[in-house]
């Protein structure tokens, strides 16, 4: 049997187990659907959840108030169980606000990087309640509508995996970038607060010294006025 040659039409389609391994890979590595987060607040009391996000990335929220009997979840929540909830930029600006609700969501394109701020609370009530809600807070790639992309491209599973590992593989990128620039910045302040340290240094050794000369001085003057010396 002959052999193939490099350039054969044979050898330039993937073999079989290639394309498996590259399908399991993109499946693995395709991201997936994030889970909210449950938790029980006071009445009274406020709660926080900070979130990490980058320039231009989109982030998404969605938050409701649980029933208070987990066998009738769909159950009508009395007015005490509403809460309020502001989101704010890392350096104050709102970017939603709402008061007094049992649900909602919201939605915004970071224009700062840094932390992002999701603060509930609950108006204060006699007796106490506890108030139970779910929060789910998506970024990036995550918070992409992954189904409406598929049905309006009209793309098969397959593909769709393909196009969320190039998605993740851009924002991995974007993220080291990002990581890169920080570190940077980092270096920097570290390089100016080592170079401010030295002039306290010399500074504070500079006041040690005058001191110490006006010690001196002033132990010369009063021997020579005792005449001791």
């Amino acid at each position: 049997m002959a052999a193939r040659r490099p350039g054969s039409p044979a050898s330039r389609w993937p073999r079989p187990s290639a394309l498996l391994l590259l399908v399991a890979f993109a499946l693995l590595s395709a991201p997936r659907p994030a889970r909210a987060l449950r938790f029980d607040l006071e009445s009274g009391h406020t709660k926080c959840i900070s979130d990490e996000i980058k320039v231009n990335s989109m982030a998404v929220g969605k938050y409701h108030v649980v029933g208070t009997d987990p066998n009738f979840p769909d159950a009508q929540l009395p007015e005490s169980h509403r809460i309020s909830l502001r989101v704010t930029s890392p350096y104050g600006n709102s970017m939603h606000y709402a008061e007094n609700v049992q649900s909602g969501h919201f939605a915004f394109t970071a224009t700062e990087a840094g932390d992002y701020l999701a603060c509930f609370w609950a108006p204060d009530h006699k007796p106490p309640v506890t108030i139970g809600f779910e929060f789910d807070w998506r970024s990036g790639v995550s918070a992409k509508d992954w189904p409406s992309v598929a049905k309006k491209g009209k793309v098969d599973m397959m593909e769709l995996e393909l196009k969320k590992l190039e998605e993740t593989i851009k924002s991995i990128h974007e993220e080291m970038f990002y990581l890169r620039e920080r570190e940077e910045e980092m270096q920097d302040l570290n390089r100016r607060t080592n170079s401010r340290m030295a002039w306290l240094g010399f500074l504070s050794l500079g006041i040690c010294l005058s001191v110490a000369g006006l010690q001196l001085w002033h132990l010369k003057t009063f021997f020579e006025r005792k005449k001791l010396l």
